[in-house]
């Protein structure tokens, strides 16, 4: 290292200098990133180049939507931010959709995105897009870099910012002369964001009303939503579900988060949950939110959701306390530190007359279909997957009937088990954020349970997963048309079936094109021995089974009503 005399005449080393793409790589591996995903393109060559000889393994989709599909399943599998890049203008744009799923569900994840050089910005130069306008709304933080000195400091916030707090994506922009441009490698700083405030610790007055609550209460119910997951506070939770003595219910994010096996469990509740968990939600004096926000798809009829129930919301962001729902006890903090508190808080009730009126809703109103039916049934492919996997595999889904029959019909029992796109109800999310999970997880069973019209949306991601060798499974729920859509038009609109009809490919065959392994199945009596032969598989899979296409998802809260005014309690007699 060449020196330089100092004001005293010693000599001291000279500052060390690099190109703005070295330091961007620096920093990520700083940040311990280990795997990234992404397309490139021109304004990131010189970031790619220095990516050449960098210990980060890259993953290349086949468009950038599944890249940035794939980076968040993997931040969901693992707890780690997720890391996506893509060029300017289409590239970035292209990542919208996936930056959107990310904010809904609360994902940490850092997208970097090329951008034309600065003296071009704004003068509509190629592949020119105003990206950060563009993507604001949908991501938690962004920014533009204009000065290759900022660089570093940037990068280590923004992965601060996504993974702390409520999770969220964020997205730098990178334009191609700042990447290529030399500058003073900076020393690390402690992070100071004097407008991004954090309160972990819950306020000890809020945590004593919560356990004073739960303590006089006589029907209370713990409604736990993906923050438990989030905060690793599944352990937490079923400590203070055991000493207090309390049944739990979950959201669609927040399934996995208590062992459903348990007798405790109520399961998913809402629009598509179970009959026993809407009417404790409506019968419950008490309800223990836990990093949940009460979206429409759990509360039906806001006038009439919880009538009777005295409110207390445990979230750390402040934002959707009372958003939704009037909170009448709201504790503001982070749920692992919150729930260790008030367990030791609470005493054990044994509520007897509770969990009667409990087991008797779930002896009255199971979940169930015609297990009679010669045709193929979606739940019984997902009931057989389930015992074939003995409940262990990791499930991802696309959005439509099959992501509901998933969440009712494969019993989750540990956190970052089920993942799937619940506030922005992304169609073709499944495929590739199996991709990002088995990247996640290498020696896990990855199966992603998809529907066809959600599974034509990302397919082409099928060679990503051939390419990298990665032993996905898909169980393909096909029933020729846009269920979800089929069924609202069945039920709310005169059976007018508009558009909701595919005329899809030979889904087996098309795998077998793009070098995977395929199946059809087309009558009950194949479905158990090709699961069996699919879970043996150590190439990507897809099974395509042709399950009944006139078949609904039941109970059903319509839009509208209550919790308690469900559609499809007496669709099936009791097997």
């Amino acid at each position: 290292m060449s020196s330089q005399p100092s004001p005293d005449g010693a000599h001291s080393p000279r500052p060390v200098r690099k190109p703005g793409s070295q330091i961007i790589v620096d920093t990520l591996i700083e940040q311990g990133v280990e795997v990234m995903f992404g397309y490139l393109g021109g304004v990131v060559l010189p970031l790619f180049d220095k990516l050449y000889d960098a210990p980060i393994r890259f993953i290349i989709p086949r468009h950038e939507q599944g890249g940035c599909h794939m980076a968040d399943a993997y931040a969901r599998a693992t707890g780690k931010v997720g890391v996506v890049i893509a060029t300017s203008g289409p590239g970035a744009t292209n990542l919208t959709t996936g930056l959107a799923t990310a904010m809904m569900d609360s994902t940490p994840l850092v997208a970097l995105t090329g951008q034309v050089r600065t003296e071009l910005i704004g003068n509509d130069a190629f592949q020119e897009a105003d990206t950060t306008g563009i993507t604001r709304p949908i991501t938690k933080h962004n920014v533009i870099v204009k000065d290759p000195r900022d660089l570093a400091r940037t990068i280590r916030e923004a992965f601060y910012i996504a993974r702390t707090g409520r999770p969220g994506p964020v997205l730098i922009d990178l334009p191609v002369d700042i990447q290529l441009a030399e500058t003073e490698v900076t020393p690390f700083e402690e992070i100071c964001l004097p407008g991004y405030k954090l309160r972990e610790k819950g306020h000890g007055r809020q945590i004593s009303l919560a356990a004073e609550a739960i303590n006089e209460s006589q029907r209370p119910l713990i409604y736990a939503g993906g923050g438990v997951i989030l905060s690793n506070a599944a352990m937490e939770l079923r400590a203070l579900a055991e000493k207090a003595n309390l049944p739990v219910t979950m959201t669609l994010m927040g399934l996995g988060c208590y062992d459903q096996a348990r007798p405790e469990s109520l399961d998913m509740l809402g629009m598509h949950g179970t009959a026993y968990a809407n009417y404790a939600v409506q019968k419950c004096d008490l309800i223990i939110s836990v990093g949940a926000r009460f979206d429409d798809r759990v509360t039906g009829k806001l006038k009439t959701f919880a009538p009777q129930a005295k409110i207390l919301h445990i979230d750390i962001d402040p934002a959707s306390i009372s958003k939704n729902v009037h909170v009448d006890i709201p504790v503001v903090g982070d749920a692992k530190v919150i729930l260790a508190e008030l367990s030791n808080a609470v005493e054990y009730r044994p509520r007897q007359e509770w969990f009667a009126e409990i087991a008797a809703w779930k002896a009255k109103h199971p979940l169930r279909y015609d297990t009679k039916a010669d045709i193929v049934k979606p739940q019984f492919v997902i009931e057989e997957l389930w015992r074939q996997t003995q409940g262990a595999a990791t499930i991802v889904t696309g959005v439509g009937q099959h992501q509901m029959w998933t969440a009712q019909f494969y019993r989750f029992n540990r956190p970052r088990q089920f993942i799937t796109s619940g506030g922005l109800g992304t169609m073709g999310f499944g495929l590739p954020a199996a991709i990002g999970a088995q990247v996640a997880c290498p020696d896990a069973l990855v199966v992603d349970i998809d529907g066809d019209s959600s599974f034509n949306m990302t397919l082409t991601e099928l060679s990503t997963a051939v390419m990298y060798e990665l032993p996905i499974k898909v169980c393909l729920l096909n029933n020729g048309h846009m269920g979800m859509v089929r069924q609202w038009q069945e039920l709310f609109y005169g059976k007018r079936y508009s558009c909701s009809s595919l005329k899809n490919p030979d889904f087996a065959n098309l795998a077998r094109a793009f070098g995977a392994v395929g199946y059809s199945v087309d009558r009950k009596d194949q479905v158990a021995g090709t699961i069996e032969k699919m879970l043996a598989e150590t190439r990507p899979c897809v099974v395509d089974f042709k399950v009944d296409p006139a078949e609904n998802v039941w109970p059903m809260v319509p839009a509208g009503k209550g919790l308690h005014e469900m559609d499809g309690l007496d669709a099936y007699e009791l097997a």
